[in-house]
């Protein structure tokens, strides 16, 4: 019997410091430039100092981009570009450095790591760091059979959760969030759908190298058969992962809520983050206040999600790559507010308080 009980990150999780924020926001009143003339800067810098507990907010340094990696046996019915399976080759040009994350990561000297849970390919091939998480090779196909056994998706959301506790431990203060598969779209609008009550065409979208009408056809068609699957097990979100998701969406739950647990903010890229997100808010309602939606990648299912989480894009530029690519390109604004909310002089007259002391050692009186 398993001994993961989900119903402990609702205990676990609390949300970012409701006084820190406010002590943020009296803070920005006394800065030269007027409250609201940096637009959404001034509600990320605000945000940011609740998720650090700490008034002024501290500067994002240690930022890292983390990907889960997998195939999903769906890619079989030609729901898309890339050939069932393929997913390694993604994995080893970011890793080479060709794929657009590679370059915006490096451009912006940010680490990038990826954890291989369900390629279809030999573990042998690729680094041991990269693999020594691995649930299965390659996810079933979820309009027929499940994704995952019990007992694969309970390992790989535990890979997850132990991921999130080594980024936390090695010092990171931020995490973007992607994948690298081959279908994973398909099991992310399934997990959308059933959890958001829509039918499959209202979030089938085309991918992240546009499918013609007839693929959209069939992964249209894949995601209603696999809807049948999963509402029935709606009531559950571990095997709700196991039925129609995927090792790589089961470990990023768990990555996500541990993360929340953890008080790592995240940014979310696509919509296999975003759907793995609407799966860790049905297991604790206060995780997605520690997410922050990077960018609109236009896919139908992505917007459904977070406008459900409640979650604003931070970037509209429709980058549907996928690779985190996408959230990457939001990280700067983050990092800009963080500055701004820190470094802007006060006016004149104005009584600075800038000890740079962590708000809840100063006072217990500001947590939600």
């Amino acid at each position: 019997m398993s001994s993961l009980n989900l119903d402990d990150f609702t205990d676990l999780i609390e949300r970012p410091d409701g006084g820190v924020r406010r002590d943020a926001e009296t803070r920005r009143e006394r800065q030269i430039v007027p409250p609201g003339a940096l637009g959404r800067l001034d509600d990320l810098g605000e945000w940011l100092a609740a998720a650090q507990g700490a008034v002024p907010v501290r500067p994002v340094e240690r930022p890292r981009v983390v990907l889960f990696a997998g195939d999903h046996g769906v890619a079989e019915l030609g729901v898309s570009v890339r050939p069932a399976g393929s997913a390694e080759q993604l994995v080893r040009a970011v890793l080479e450095g060709g794929r657009p994350v590679s370059v915006l990561a490096r451009r912006a000297g940010v680490p990038v790591r990826v954890v291989d849970m369900a390629l279809d390919c030999a573990p042998e091939t690729l680094p041991a760091e990269i693999v020594r998480h691995r649930v299965r090779r390659g996810s079933g196909r979820i309009d027929i059979e499940d994704a995952l056994t019990p007992e694969e998706a309970e390992a790989a959301f535990r890979a997850g959760v132990a991921v999130a506790d080594e980024e936390a431990d090695s010092g990171t203060d931020l995490v973007v969030l992607g994948d690298v598969s081959v279908g994973g779209t398909t099991p992310a609008a399934v997990l959308i759908a059933a959890l958001c009550g829509t039918d499959a065409s209202v979030v089938t979208g085309r991918g992240g190298e546009a499918i013609d009408d007839l693929a959209w056809m069939r992964k249209c068609a894949a995601i209603r058969d696999a809807l049948r699957r999963a509402r029935p097990v709606l009531g559950d979100q571990l095997a709700l992962l196991a039925t129609v998701g995927g090792a790589d969406l089961a470990a990023m739950t768990g990555f996500l809520l541990q993360c929340a647990v953890r008080k790592l903010p995240v940014i979310l890229d696509g919509v296999v983050s975003a759907a793995c997100a609407l799966v860790g808010q049905r297991v604790a309602f206060r995780a997605p206040d520690w997410w922050l939606a990077g960018q609109s990648s236009r896919e139908p299912g992505q917007a459904k999600a977070l406008d459900r989480m409640a979650l604003e894009p931070l970037l509209d530029h429709g980058v549907r790559v996928g690779e985190g690519a996408g959230a990457l390109l939001a990280l700067p604004l983050v990092q800009a507010a963080a500055a701004l909310a820190a470094e802007l002089p006060e006016k004149p007259g104005e009584e600075a308080e800038e000890t740079g002391v962590p708000v809840e050692e100063k006072t217990d009186s500001g947590t939600e």
